[in-house]
């Protein structure tokens, strides 16, 4: 017998994931060596960190990276 499924619903275990991620207003501390890299993001998401970092007086590129240290911090001991 065929089991039928809604493609709509998740398949699988659901695992809730904590909101680790900080505010942006919290992203615009550390220094540490940085390597120069090239990216294609999103319109949007550059616009988005671009008003965020006008917002507290900030540069978008440091609050992309603190995001991304962020996160890497976060999954770096699991």
């Amino acid at each position: 017998m065929k089991k039928n499924h809604d493609s709509d619903m998740p398949v699988g275990k659901i695992r809730v994931v904590k909101d680790f991620l900080p505010p942006p207003e919290v992203l615009f501390v550390g220094v540490d060596e940085k390597v120069r890299v090239n990216i294609y993001l999103s319109k949007a998401s550059i616009q988005y960190f671009k008003k965020q970092a006008q917002k507290h007086h900030t540069k978008y590129q440091k609050v992309i990276r603190e995001l991304l240290d962020s996160y890497v911090m976060q999954h770096h001991a699991a």
